[in-house]
Formats: C-alpha cells, sequence, structure tokens
C-alpha cells in the first residue's frame, strides 16, 4: 500500500507539523509513506518538494501572490481576516506527479497559500483514486474562510460573508462555495477525517459535505521527544529561575487573532491584581512575534521566539509549571499535546476540540469561553495545586492513552485498508 500525502510545506505551522507527525507515525508502523509538498524545508529523505528550481519556486511565488493579493486589495473587511480566508483561485497541477500517479491513497491535508487550487483538487478528485482528506480547519467546507468563528452560512450556502469588505449574496465566498459544491459532485472516493470529534460535528452540519464519510481521528505525537525533562536542569540551561511559577505560552505565531493574546494580557493583569502569591511568577513565550510588546504583561517576561527544534521545546514544556492557551477557536492545537505530554498542565478556553484533551480539574482547567476572569482562576488554581505531581502524571498518561505513534497510525490504516477493499 503506498500512501501519499499532501500538503502545502513540511514545516512552518500546525498542519505542516501534524502532516509530517503522521508521517513519521506510518512509516513507523511500515506502511510505505511519502509526502508531496509545495516548498520542502525539512531534510526528510521521505518528502518531496514541486518547487525545486528558480522557474518552479518563482511560479510557486507568483500563484500565493495572486491566491493573496486581490483579496488583500479588493475583499478583505479588515487586517485581521488578511490569513482568514483563501480563495484558492491559483495553483499548481499535481496529478502527473511520480508521488500521485503510482500512489494508492491520496492523503491531502491542508493545500491553501497558492499549492493547489479548486481546480487543482477537483483534477485530484478525478482520477478515480481513493482520497483522504485531513481536516485542520473549516476550509474544506466553506466558501473560504478557514474557521467561520459566529457564522454558520456554510450549512446552506456560503454568501454574505462577515469576512468581507463588501459582502452580498454573490460575494466570492459565495463563488467558493459553488466551485466545492462542483468539486465534490459525484465524488465517492473521499474520505474526510478530522483531527477533532467538536470539528467532525461541524463539518457533518455543512451542505458541501455532510453526506460524504467523515471519520475523527487525532494528530499524533512521537512520546519519546515529547516527554518530561528535568525542569531544573531544563531552567538553567534557559536561564530561568529555579524557584519562579513558571507560565508558558507560546504558537506558531502569537499574532494571531485566534491565539486570544489579548485575553492572555487580561488575564494576566487579574492574577498579578486579583490574586495573592503571584511575586515569583514570571512568563514564557516563544514563537513568531511581528508587533506584540510583551512589556502589556506584568510579569517579567523571558522571550525565546520561533523554537523550530522538538528537542527544545520539549525542554521549555518541561520547565513550565502551566501552558496556557487563550485560543477563541482551535481543533486539535498541537501545543497541547505538546504540554501534556511533557507533563505540563494546560489553562485553556471551553472551545473547539480543546475540551477532548484538557480534562477539567484533571490535566488542566477549562475556562468560560472568553472570560478573562475565568483564565486567571485557572492559572492560579494549577499554580498553586497540591496535587500538581498527580495532575502532571494525569497529562501525560492522556497522551499515552490517545495519541501516540501507534494508536493513530493504526486509526488511518484500518481506514485506508476500508477504502482499499471496496
Amino acid at each position: 500500500m503506498k500512501v501519499t500525502l499532501i500538503n502545502t510545506s513540511d514545516a512552518g505551522g500546525g498542519a505542516p507539523v501534524a502532516c509530517l507527525r503522521l508521517l513519521n507515525a506510518l512509516v513507523s508502523q511500515k506502511v510505505d509513506a511519502r509526502l508531496l509538498v509545495q516548498h520542502k524545508k525539512t531534510n526528510n529523505d521521505r518528502v518531496e518538494g514541486i518547487a525545486k528550481n528558480f522557474i518552479t519556486r518563482l511560479k510557486a511565488d507568483i500563484n500565493r501572490l495572486y491566491e493573496r493579493l486581490p483579496f488583500v486589495l479588493f475583499h478583505e473587511k479588515d487586517k485581521s481576516v488578511r490569513f482568514a480566508f483563501s480563495t484558492a483561485n491559483a495553483g499548481t497541477s499535481i496529478k502527473n506527479e511520480p508521488l500521485v500517479a503510482d500512489a494508492d491513497v491520496l492523503h491531502l491535508h491542508w493545500t491553501n497559500s497558492g499549492f493547489l487550487s479548486i481546480t487543482d483538487l477537483k483534477e485530484l478528485i478525478d482520477t478515480g483514486k481513493p482520497i483522504i482528506w485531513t481536516l485542520h480547519d473549516m476550509w474544506p467546507f466553506t466558501g473560504g474562510c478557514h474557521y467561520a468563528r459566529d457564522c454558520d452560512h456554510f450549512i446552506k450556502q456560503c454568501g454574505n460573508c462577515p469576512f468581507l469588505r463588501d459582502p452580498d449574496e454573490n460575494d466570492i465566498s459565495h463563488d467558493g462555495w459553488l466551485r466545492k459544491a462542483a468539486m465534490y459532485a459525484g465524488a465517492k472516493n473521499i474520505t474526510f477525517v478530522t483531527c477533532s470529534k467538536w470539528l467532525a460535528r461541524v463539518a457533518k452540519q455543512s451542505a458541501l459535505i455532510k453526506d460524504l464519510r467523515i471519520e475523527s481521528i487525532p494528530n499524533p505525537i512521537d512520546i519519546n521527544v515529547f516527554s518530561p525533562q528535568d525542569k531544573l536542569s531544563a531552567r538553567k540551561k534557559w536561564n530561568i529561575d529555579p524557584a519562579a511559577k513558571i507560565i508558558l505560552f507560546g504558537a506558531a505565531n502569537i499574532n494571531d487573532r485566534r491565539k486570544g493574546i489579548t485575553y492572555l494580557v487580561d488575564a494576566l493583569t487579574i492574577l498579578k491584581n486579583d490574586y495573592p502569591q503571584t511575586e515569583a511568577v514570571e512568563v514564557v513565550i516563544f514563537g513568531k512575534n511581528n508587533h506584540f510588546d510583551v512589556n502589556q504583561l506584568p510579569f517579567r517576561v523571558h522571550e525565546l521566539k520561533l523554537i523550530n527544534s522538538q528537542q527544545q521545546l520539549a525542554e521549555i514544556y518541561s520547565m513550565a509549571d502551566v501552558y496556557i492557551t487563550p485560543s477563541l477557536e482551535d481543533n486539535l492545537p498541537n501545543t497541547v499535546m505538546e504540554a501534556l505530554a511533557c507533563g505540563t498542565p494546560v489553562v485553556a478556553f471551553n472551545t473547539g476540540g480543546i475540551p477532548e484533551m484538557v480534562n477539567h480539574g484533571q490535566n488542566g482547567y477549562l475556562a468560560e469561553l472568553m472570560s478573562a476572569t475565568d483564565l486567571a482562576k485557572g492559572l492560579h488554581e494549577v499554580l498553586h495545586l497540591a496535587n500538581a505531581t498527580e495532575m502532571a502524571a494525569k497529562a501525560r498518561q492522556k497522551v499515552l492513552e490517545n495519541y501516540t505513534n501507534e494508536k493513530v497510525a493504526q486509526q488511518y490504516i484500518e481506514v485506508y485498508q476500508s477504502i482499499l477493499s471496496k
């Protein structure tokens, strides 16, 4: 069985990380799996990029700009939605790529940013090959947005999109919805897999794909890499006070509106002003940061920028007392899984797929959505737990029981086999 995974890249964001981890998990279970990407960024010999020379790289860059610039110039409501909507009107045909032609199963992941247009995706469907499409967000069943926020237009038909400057019934979201409807028309070779049960429930409401097969399988994680490290040694390496209470926050891009950094600021301010025993609290932040001023936070801050090494990430999670994610919309965040795998409790909003990972009061704290006050309460409770060792053990155990390479790969193998046996 030859499986070709397809994703825009193999590094730089949640979907690339999850996709590459799945590739490694499948290979560990003796599956002949490869990953086809637009831009190859890792040295994994099972990954192949299509932008290999000056001409193909230039074409890829042009596609990305052609896909993005018209939206930015003529359609976006404001800068907050700049990367929240993809038209997929530009891309590269990959139907004749050897990894596509030779595959028994095509396994799509996140294909935006000028990699595959809707036309290119339709070509893959028309090959008749079995297609698995892992949904890392809502884009495959909306008119263009990656997360719909409070909008439910995708349930019937997109149009009057709240992300657009001039929404109307026939706007570009409606056009995108119609193009996807045509793409899926008559397709019987697609199985959708959501990383969270929450997203599966949402997908089953969508008029575009509700009649197609939808399964739910989580992302995997390497429990040997992401495992509890010695806290004092890690703190010494990263110049962190061994006696401090460390609150950790991180994201690929901490400025992403969905990641809720404004709620982090508010929650920490409330923690500082309304709760005792905060003298020793310090904050560690990692991730791309273009314009957030860490001086807004009321505690001492250690900013570690973007961390690409998984081993270093494991050290950073391990040296923290609590990991916080004030994300407003999320599928199955890698950062939450990574923190839990390292035995670090998580405080988060009760939203998206996060409640499937965080068991309130056992391995973390689930706060009321958009309540900075409740986030602060959760931080205080976890920081001053009498049973901190027990909560850390339960955090690790959650991952061991649900998200190991073996467990996740086997679930995908069963799906592959079920569609190949038809």
